[in-house]
């Protein structure tokens, strides 16, 4: 597991507090993420940077304290809060039933879409989910993602071969060994970029619309009450749709449900 530190000043626009706000240790704030996903949360060189990165960092900010970023797979996040390494994980996870069994959740803070990527040659031809919705189809997705779980729902018929690692799920598709992904469509677009003409989304409509909350630890209710109450501020201020703007490189904000 890798760790930075980053410092952060005490003023803020978005908000301020100089009582402890349900951190597990005064004066930092400790984030669990898995920095692969670029833009929303990856590595420049070996400093944290994205969307995600810059919301903790001005969420410290309103803290007056010091953040730090623990980075490790995706699937050690939760245990991770569960067993007190973190204040909170932010990934972007969607608020489902079982996960809300293991950990408290904030209002939203990023959307996002499910979509289907399949091999750019095969593109034309899937024009719906049955295509692919058969014995002997192959669909990958995160381990332990909402993408896996959307996949099994989708394709019950087909086999979900889900991976730890978001590039390695894509490759299994670039490489012929899976027919199709689904995935977040940002993602999808960053390794469009980086692997041009590999894959390609197809030509159906979003599986899903969902959108990422932090994670907090079960009981930690006075951080929830403080998370959200800086959410809806950034929101209304406009400093989530500024940061989303400046790091997804888009004209415009999706949007949240209201606050």
């Amino acid at each position: 597991m890798a760790a930075a530190v980053v410092g952060v000043s005490a003023s803020s626009s978005v908000a301020s507090s100089s009582a402890n706000p349900g951190l597990m240790t005064a004066g930092t704030l400790v984030v669990g993420m898995n920095l692969q996903f670029k833009p929303e949360m990856y590595l420049k060189g070996n400093t944290p940077a994205g969307y995600d990165v810059d919301l903790v960092k001005a969420l410290a900010k309103a803290m007056g304290v010091k953040l730090k970023i623990d980075n490790l797979a995706f699937t050690g996040l939760i245990p991770g809060l569960q067993s007190k390494k973190f204040d909170l994980v932010s990934v972007g996870l969607t608020n489902t039933p079982a996960r809300a069994k293991v950990v408290a959740f904030t209002s939203p803070y990023v959307p996002y879409a499910q979509v289907l990527a399949v091999p750019t040659k095969d593109a034309a031809s899937v024009t719906s989910t049955s295509v692919l919705n058969k014995k002997g189809k192959v669909i990958s997705a995160l381990l332990g993602s909402t993408a896996q779980i959307e996949a099994k729902t989708v394709f019950p018929n087909a086999t979900v071969t889900a991976l730890a690692d978001q590039n390695a799920d894509f490759l299994l598709v670039a490489t012929g060994r899976a027919n199709g992904i689904v995935v977040e469509d940002y993602l999808l677009a960053q390794f469009q970029a980086a692997n041009p003409g590999k894959l390609a989304k197809a030509p159906i409509k979003p599986l899903d619309v969902q959108y990422g909350s932090w994670a907090v630890q079960h009981g930690n209710s006075k951080l929830v009450k403080y998370l959200n109450s800086f959410l809806c501020t950034a929101q209304k201020n406009g400093t989530l749709a500024k940061i989303y703007e400046k790091d997804f490189a888009v004209p415009a904000f999706p949007g949240l449900p209201a606050c």
